[in-house]
């Protein structure tokens, strides 16, 4: 009897230990290119706190928002930019934003889904996720039914409404590891 209650403890134990393995690779998974890597040509104080931006044209791409193809997404703002690889802008939208957001820095799309329901139980498609923060994923999505309404302030949400047409634009744009930066 002692026997077999010791085997089926050391099962539950590979278990655990497996469970436990899988959940801490996709939380690296999720952990932005720039956390943790020092940054050893550059002190804090030679680091500018704010992207400049337009005063004159609030909806142009701030400037030191790094050059390549990429998404920029400004928490100030509530808007992003689709910068192609020759820094000229595709595509500019406003955002409904979550409860949560990500620090600015530069991310990775880590993972996307066709069609899925959102933390506020909305059907939501074309998910572009790119961060995670004390557990809640952050990303893009629009809601199927068009809707951009503001969260429920009292729950812990990551999900960045965009409309449906804008929705379309991000999804064919950011693959898997496309550039995300996020700015103040």
């Amino acid at each position: 009897m002692a026997r077999s209650s010791s085997g089926f403890v050391a099962g539950l134990t590979a278990v655990a230990i497996a469970a436990v393995a899988f959940l801490a690779y996709q939380a690296s998974a999720q952990v932005p290119d720039t956390l943790g890597k020092p940054n050893a040509g550059k002190s804090p104080s030679a680091t500018k706190s704010r992207p400049h931006k337009d005063k004159k044209n609030p909806t142009a791409l701030p400037a030191e928002t790094g050059a390549g193809e990429r998404v920029v997404y400004s928490l100030d703002d509530d808007r992003v930019w689709l910068v192609g690889g020759n820094g000229k802008v595709r595509r500019t939208f406003k955002v409904q934003p979550s409860t949560v957001d990500p620090l600015p820095g530069t991310y990775s799309v880590t993972s996307r889904s066709g069609s899925v329901a959102g933390s506020d139980g909305t059907p939501i498609e074309h998910v572009v996720r790119f961060a995670s923060v004390g557990g809640v994923a952050i990303g893009f999505s629009a809601a199927v039914d068009g809707s951009t309404p503001e969260p429920d302030p009292d729950k812990k949400t990551g999900g960045i409404r965009e409309t449906r047409e804008d929705g379309d634009a991000m999804w064919e744009f950011a693959g898997v590891g496309a550039k995300i930066v996020v700015i103040p």
